[in-house]
């Protein structure tokens, strides 16, 4: 059945995939985003690509209570998919107060809204970062969790606070989706992973080095203990990811309180062979140089998605070329991103900032 589906951070990477998805299937999308690391064109071209617009925009912060009661009073909203959040490894070390005050105050701000407006359907865009360090692989659901940076705790803390309401308030219903790596773009090349400032995830990196946006891209440690001693993790294409989410709101009322689903490939890729997989599908070279291991990064992160593809017929379908085309294709037919193009090339920067090469979103 339709629904009316409220997507936060509809307008980002995997939110704007996500809502083509649920546009093509029939649902009417009510996206809230602030844009802070995403840009109102992208939902521009989730119409041109589902043939038809999301319902309404909404930009606002999704901490600030008073507006998510505006959306929840404008909409008859069924269900919410919550993306809204900060994403970086890296820059949680360095800003942990902030990412507990956004990705921890917001889920919170975000849930008292939909219990106080009678909504008890949500799908919570959790992460592999929660399993930390793992002594084995692939990853179950079952697997131990312990974080190894503020941004994993900050999803293993919204999972423990969105488990214990289930316990306690009748008929909420969550899945919480750990996904692993996405990464690609939309095969149309209209939809593509385009963040503000120095890229926090390693593909976008590598096709703004292609393009000439960068000079180089640093890999932080080549001493773990991996075939070839750089970090491997389970990269999975955007669009599985978004059609993972699809079918999500078709099976959340399964069964009831809270579920936890990997989305993964179940197949690892190090960094290094990302790099080679990357330069043979563009046909470009890739300078990189090794430096230091990056604080709270861990050496394999790779799922067992065995239990969703036994719960909904879910698997992921597009491979790591795939995913490297993809990418490839969006960063040539928009060479800066979302942004108009400049009348006057921009000069390149004399030295690249190192990017975060294993952010697992």
């Amino acid at each position: 059945m339709p629904q009316t589906v409220l997507v936060t951070g509809g307008a980002g990477f995997i939110g704007s995939h996500t809502c083509v998805e649920l546009l093509r299937s029939g649902h009417e999308v009510v996206v809230l985003d602030d844009h802070s690391n995403s840009s109102p064109e992208a939902l521009e071209r989730v119409a041109k690509i589902a043939g038809r617009p999301v319902a309404a925009t909404h930009i606002a912060d999704v901490r600030d209570r008073r507006a998510l009661d505006a959306v929840f009073m404008s909409h008859p909203i069924d269900a919410v998919i919550h993306f809204a959040a900060k994403k970086a490894v890296g820059e949680s070390v360095r800003i942990p107060l902030a990412y507990y005050d956004v990705n921890v105050g917001g889920t919170t701000a975000l849930v008292s809204a939909m219990h106080d407006h009678g909504v008890h359907r949500l799908v919570f865009s959790s992460s592999c970062s929660v399993y930390g360090d793992a002594t084995t692989v692939p990853l179950t659901e079952d697997s131990p969790t312990a974080p190894t940076n503020p941004y994993a705790t900050t999803k293993w803390t919204c999972e423990q606070v969105l488990a214990d309401l289930c316990r306690h308030v009748p008929g909420l219903r969550v899945l919480a989706l750990r996904y692993f790596n996405p990464a690609g773009a939309h095969p149309t090349g209209l939809l593509g992973e385009d963040p503000r400032g120095v890229p926090n995830n390693i593909m976008p990196f590598l096709t703004q080095i292609a393009v000439g946006r960068r000079d180089e891209l640093s890999v932080f440690g080549d001493d773990y203990p991996t075939p070839d001693g750089t970090g491997v993790r389970d990269y999975i294409h955007v669009v599985d990811v978004a059609e993972g989410h699809r079918a999500a709101l078709d099976h959340i009322d399964d069964a009831p309180g809270m579920r936890v689903f990997n989305l993964g490939t179940g197949h690892g890729a190090s960094v290094l062979e990302l790099v080679r997989t990357f330069e043979r599908v563009s046909g470009r070279p890739i300078p990189h140089r090794v430096t230091e291991r990056r604080p709270g990064d861990v050496a394999e992160l790779v799922a067992d998605p065995a239990k969703v593809t036994a719960a909904w017929g879910w698997s992921a379908r597009r491979d790591l070329t795939a995913m490297c085309r993809d990418a490839w294709n969006f960063q040539q037919q928009n060479p800066h991103g979302y942004a108009p193009v400049p009348n006057t090339p921009s000069p390149l920067p004399a030295s690249s900032p190192r990017q975060e090469t294993s952010t697992c979103s």
